[in-house]
């Protein structure tokens, strides 16, 4: 079999309807369109999202219009009272957070937030910190690595 020999199997393709070709068929005279108004004109029938001078649902929802910046960067989120699982003294940066199942994957860069305590001395590597997590893992003698 060559690709040019490959064909549809009978009757998976219809022809199309043709209509406006005289009285004899189905779509002849007005074709299907009616006998008068807006939509049996050519080039007739409302604009998108035209709800025929009801308050279209595009204004009636305002909390879905607005600006989303096609630039915006997503973080993956640990809380510093996730890295109590880690032992002392140990080095904890992306790749040893999707060990931990802590964040999904290392496609997005990693931001440390400062919600809950943390006891041991941790040297963690991300790409951001928020002040108050920079200053819970100092204050338990561990290190903060920003990452580029």
């Amino acid at each position: 079999m060559k690709l040019q020999e490959l064909r549809s199997p009978l009757g998976a393709r219809k022809d199309k309807k043709r209509v406006g070709r005289g009285t004899a068929g189905s779509g002849g005279k007005t074709a299907g369109r009616g006998m008068k108004g807006q939509n049996s004109r050519t080039g007739g029938g409302v604009r998108p999202y035209f709800e025929g001078g009801q308050l279209p649902l595009v204004r009636r929802l305002p909390h879905k219009r607005g600006f989303r910046n096609p630039f915006r960067v997503e973080f993956s989120i640990v809380n510093v009272e996730a890295l109590a699982g880690f032992a002392k003294g140990s080095k904890v940066d992306p790749q040893t957070l999707v060990e931990a199942g802590l964040i999904r994957s290392l496609a997005d860069p990693v931001k440390i937030l400062g919600q809950g305590e943390v006891e041991q001395a941790l040297t963690v590597a991300a790409h951001k910190f928020s002040a108050s997590a920079r200053k819970k893992i100092e204050a338990a003698g561990g290190s903060v690595v920003e990452l580029e």
